[in-house]
């Protein structure tokens, strides 16, 4: 097996300094990385997008760590991208520091045009030949999701089948009125690249667990694009939420400002009317307000960080004549 760490974009900053976005490229050694794309054989995991999305990096790690266990089971190439956004990964920040950018919102980027906009044309030209995409993302730092793949409707007849097979608990088809032109994902799918927009767990921090279920998936993935050859564990059959209209979810919003203290957790099935949490006061002692389930369903988000404004979201319910409309 062939592993080789590459710089795909370099940037000369100040100070001497350079910036590198960098992926560790494994392949079976003796075959060209021609013949592999053509044949369907190239797996890219990205992350790192959003500096205070973690999750990514644990998965990185395992998914180098199983293949270098077993490389003669390796078939294709597998080019990992742990850090897109090195600035704000070092700095725990959304988006580039000092610049105040989402980096998620600068592709496709421009050659010519400014240092993120350049980084950004020369992340999309180095996916050129990649079979397939997982662009893995976390929550913020106030919810906890359930990991989910977000497909918008413009490529649910493709992407749809493709994760069906990543292991994950719920895949999320959503309308197209809400496709931002200039995300990543976007920029490789209206390319003809296939990418899947990974969502899962909680920002800054890390959820093992969630991780290793991801991990599992792509290796489900790999060998059925012929990329992996041993053993792959049974993943699981997901919830898929057709919900074009936004009328599938509950939305649980906070009526008050205060502290919550959250009662279930989140992929957890509820009923109407039951108690999901509470909002209070900390000063007076007084509860401000139960936060009840609106209907039965799928509580697929949850809200981590207990401070709440008056309108925060706290929480995502599947209603349950999605759930039994797709048979679960």
């Amino acid at each position: 097996m062939d592993s080789q760490v590459m710089t795909i974009a370099q940037v000369q900053l100040p100070v001497d300094e350079v910036l590198k976005i960098q992926k560790h490229r494994l392949m079976p050694s003796g075959v060209s990385v021609d013949e592999l794309e053509k044949s369907g054989k190239r797996i890219s995991v990205v992350t790192g997008i959003h500096g205070d999305e973690l999750e990514g990096q644990y998965v990185c790690y395992e998914l180098s760590r199983r293949i270098g266990e077993y490389p003669e089971a390796l078939c294709g190439i597998v080019d990992i991208y742990p850090a897109m956004n090195p600035f704000g990964i070092d700095n725990i920040t959304r988006g580039i520091p000092a610049f105040d950018l989402d980096m998620n919102r600068i592709f496709p980027g421009n050659h010519h045009g400014d240092m993120n906009e350049h980084i950004a044309a020369e992340i999309i030209k180095d996916m050129e030949g990649t079979n397939l995409c997982l662009d893995l993302h976390a929550s913020n730092i106030f919810l906890t999701e359930v990991p989910q793949i977000r497909i918008n409707e413009l490529h649910k007849d493709i992407l749809v089948p493709i994760a069906m097979k990543s292991n994950v608990d719920l895949i999320w088809v959503h309308g197209a009125s809400t496709v931002l032109e200039s995300t990543f994902a976007y920029s490789l799918n209206s390319r003809g690249i296939h990418t899947l927009v990974v969502e899962m767990g909680v920002g800054m921090r890390i959820t093992e667990d969630y991780g290793n279920q991801l991990v599992d998936g792509i290796f489900a993935l790999m060998a059925d694009m012929g990329i992996w050859k041993g053993d792959v564990p049974k993943v699981r059959m997901p919830v898929v939420s057709n919900d074009e209209t936004g009328n599938d979810v509950y939305y649980l919003n906070a009526p008050f400002s205060g502290i919550f203290f959250k009662e279930r957790s989140h992929g957890s099935m509820v009923q109407a009317g039951e108690r999901i949490g509470c909002v209070v006061n900390p000063l007076t002692g007084e509860l401000l307000s139960e936060i009840t389930a609106p209907g039965d369903g799928w509580l697929f988000t949850i809200r981590e960080y207990p401070v709440v404004e008056e309108g925060s979201l706290m929480g995502r319910i599947l209603k349950k004549d999605a759930l039994e409309g797709m048979g679960h």
